[in-house]
């Protein structure tokens, strides 16, 4: 299976901190926390061992009792209590790094442990992945530096080569804070990049602070791809570089097994992810939560492979590799039509027009420069899609109750994928939603119809949410029983081209 690469009972925050308080009185020092140094760590981490087995317990337990704003009050708090407890994982890490330095040699903490560096001893110890602990160690570093005491060293005492680019200190300061964790922080930088001639420290010192605001409502995947969009939005005649630079990453290897069996090891990048996971999407959307309504010829099709005792996994498999042994053999299968799977490239008339700026691939989230999109229209011809200044498209009618082949790829092209808040489903996986319902006398048209996806639809028709067209965009409404005042939530378009259109016309 292909998938994209590369961010909660009782309190766990709060519960500690009383029972340390407790502790800390009945010391006969009666000294700070911090004043008493290991002593407390040790007095800490067993009253944290005892309240977090406390939770647990009352989680375990508790949960199904408790009501539905009580058990997501209680999901928010673990995960903040779970931010904090990362951070002072993070700090221990960045001190193993520390007596684990090269210049000690095999007398450093990591290697007399029998690790081959501090990374792997916090894995070993932690039982994270390996992308996880170098993560602990390279945040644990760069907090110690930010709120280093001002004499070369952390507070735990790591002395200190700057590792932290200017612009990132807002992030880490949000990481020490407990405000966004350490994966944020690792999106932040990986999408935002590094200063250059055309984006200044000062830029990306904003883009940071606006990303950091922005997180609490996006998932990890979707503000990576919004920090991707603010570095394009910033520095836009580097998109071809960075284009290219994903491109050179790319790679296939097939490693033979003891057992006989072949594994498969790749990176794609989004132009050929388009291409690869379009073509996969076909031969597996009816049992991935695809579209329902489809024609009566391929409705057929559609049920023998919902019944097909192959898993999903296994359907896709076998559709690459026919696609790979119909390509060679110039032929066509029930699963792989004799036809190029559509890749879908949008892009704004003015950026087009004028040979700059940026292009979209229909549901990739990185952006491909302009020579790109000109080379697929020269493959695949152009489909003309015209909005207006506010964003709104053609209307074909109430001729029909599904949209047209046309219809659905001007909403794709406006819409990007599911509108939901924080879905990240793309356009090939979703469905065309009337806002109005059709049985009631709604139009199949493109500003009555919004993409969604199959969860999401159902959610509209079945709990009561609803979706509004205002002059300014599309707003979720939600049932009263989740919001007595039914307060509007915008929806924000998850194609960057539509982003970018809209842009330029309120500047």
């Amino acid at each position: 299976m292909f998938e994209p690469c590369e961010n909660g009972c009782m309190s766990i925050l709060e519960a500690p901190v009383s029972v340390l308080q407790i502790a800390a009185d009945e010391r006969s020092s009666a000294v700070s926390l911090e004043a008493s140094g290991v002593a407390s760590i040790d007095v800490s981490l067993a009253a944290l061992d005892a309240v977090a087995r406390e939770c647990a317990v009352g989680m375990q337990s508790g949960a199904a009792a408790a009501t539905d704003d009580a058990l997501l009050d209680y999901q928010r708090r673990l995960a903040a209590s779970a931010r904090q407890l990362e951070l002072a994982a993070a700090a221990a890490a960045a001190e193993i790094s520390h007596r684990s330095r090269r210049e000690l040699g095999y007398s450093g903490l990591a290697q007399r442990r029998g690790a081959r560096t501090p990374e792997a001893l916090v894995q070993r110890l932690t039982g994270m992945s390996g992308q996880a602990s170098r993560r602990l160690v390279r945040v644990g570093a760069m907090v110690a530096e930010l709120i280093g005491s001002g004499d070369g060293t952390g507070d735990l005492g790591i002395a200190k080569e700057p590792t932290t680019p200017a612009w990132l200190a807002p992030a880490i300061r949000a990481v020490a804070d407990g405000i966004i964790s350490s994966e944020v922080v690792d999106a932040i930088r990986a999408g935002l990049g590094d200063p250059s001639d055309s984006v200044s420290t000062d830029a990306l010192a904003e883009a940071a602070e606006t990303l950091i605001a922005e997180s609490a409502s996006l998932t990890l995947e979707l503000l990576a791809s919004r920090a991707r969009e603010l570095r394009d939005e910033l520095d836009a005649a580097g998109v071809a570089s960075r284009e290219q630079e994903r491109r050179d990453r790319r790679y296939l290897r097939l490693f033979p097994q003891a057992d006989g069996m072949t594994r498969i090891v790749g990176l794609l990048d989004p132009e050929s992810a388009a291409i690869v996971s379009g073509a996969v999407d076909v031969a597996t959307s009816p049992r991935r939560g695809g579209p329902r309504f489809v024609s009566a010829e391929d409705r057929d099709r559609e049920e023998r492979i919902v019944a097909d005792p192959r898993t999903t996994e296994q359907l896709a498999l076998d559709a690459l590799v026919e696609m790979v042994d119909a390509a060679a053999r110039g032929i066509g299968t029930e699963r792989v039509p004799r036809r190029r799977a559509d890749v879908r490239m949008v892009v704004t008339k003015e950026d087009l027009d004028r040979r700059d700026g940026v292009g979209f691939i229909d549901g990739q989230t990185a952006t491909v420069s302009v020579a790109t999109v000109e080379r697929h229209a020269c493959d695949g011809g152009v489909v003309p899609i015209m909005f207006d200044r506010s964003g709104k498209a053609l209307n074909l009618g109430r001729t029909q109750r599904l949209h047209s082949p046309r219809q659905r790829t001007v909403i794709a092209a406006r819409d990007g994928g599911c509108l939901a808040p924080g879905c990240e489903r793309p356009p090939s996986w979703c469905e065309v939603h009337h806002i109005h319902e059709f049985a009631k006398g709604g139009e199949t048209s493109v500003d009555d119809g919004v993409l969604l996806c199959r969860h999401h639809h159902m959610l509209m028709h079945n709990n009561g949410w609803r979706i509004d067209r205002r002059a300014d965009g599309y707003s979720l409404i939600p049932p009263p029983e989740i919001d007595r005042r039914q307060t509007p939530i915008p929806l924000r378009t998850k194609s960057g081209a539509m982003r970018r259109l809209i842009g330029s016309v309120r500047s």
